[in-house]
């Protein structure tokens, strides 16, 4: 099996309308904006350039998500790919947050704390998730379901969001707690993974503009 078989790719949904008006999303279902539905089909572009197709997509129980996997499938030419949805994929929860723009919980709670929630490893905002509570319903979904794929040489997608695709990148890279939270991602666009046998990486690639 060569390396090149041995793909996982892994995207952000594009803009949704939330993400536009600065709210804190969470599991909630807002639409992908015109922006993010451009964003999903570049992204598919860009994999389409690239001659790159998939055997298998995952993505989570969230439409944004959803809805950015099905646009990239429909540019590679692929929109019966079977795909797989499932709420370990879940961006992170926001708890109380949830719906508020990001400036008025500065002007409710303050800088410091807003920050520590947003940006922290394991402060959880009231009701929610930290990113470490993130971590732990999906990194133990990418290494049950997704790297045994990837392993057996299928070609993966996963349509994903930010804190949930920080977890898998986390496991992938072997980040530390503090490298994880630095780790930003842009809306629509493709990091393309191939791994080596023993799931270690073989090369990483951001397909961007």
């Amino acid at each position: 099996m060569s390396a090149m078989e041995r793909v996982c790719v892994l995207v952000r949904h594009g803009q949704s309308e939330w993400n536009l008006q600065n709210l804190f999303t969470g599991w909630r279902d807002p639409a992908l904006t015109e922006l993010g539905r451009s964003e999903a089909r570049e992204a598919g572009q860009r994999l389409k350039q690239r001659g790159i197709t998939f055997d298998k997509a995952y993505t989570s129980s969230l439409l944004r998500a959803q809805d950015t996997l099905a646009l990239i499938l429909e540019e590679i030419g692929q929109p019966g790919l079977e795909t797989v949805c499932d709420t370990a994929l879940n961006e992170r929860d926001y708890g109380d947050l949830t719906g508020l723009d990001k400036a008025d919980a500065v002007a409710r709670w303050g800088k410091k704390q807003v920050h520590a929630w947003r940006r922290s490893y394991d402060v959880a905002p009231p009701g929610g998730e930290s990113l470490k509570d993130t971590l732990a319903r999906a990194v133990p979904y990418y290494l049950r379901a997704i790297l045994p794929d990837v392993l057996d040489g299928k070609r993966i997608i996963v349509a994903a969001h930010g804190n949930s695709l920080r977890a898998l990148i986390m496991a992938m890279e072997g980040l530390s707690p503090a490298e994880v939270v630095a780790c930003e991602l842009a809306t629509g666009v493709p990091i393309l993974y191939r791994l080596k046998s023993n799931s270690r990486i073989e090369s990483r690639e951001v397909l961007d503009h």
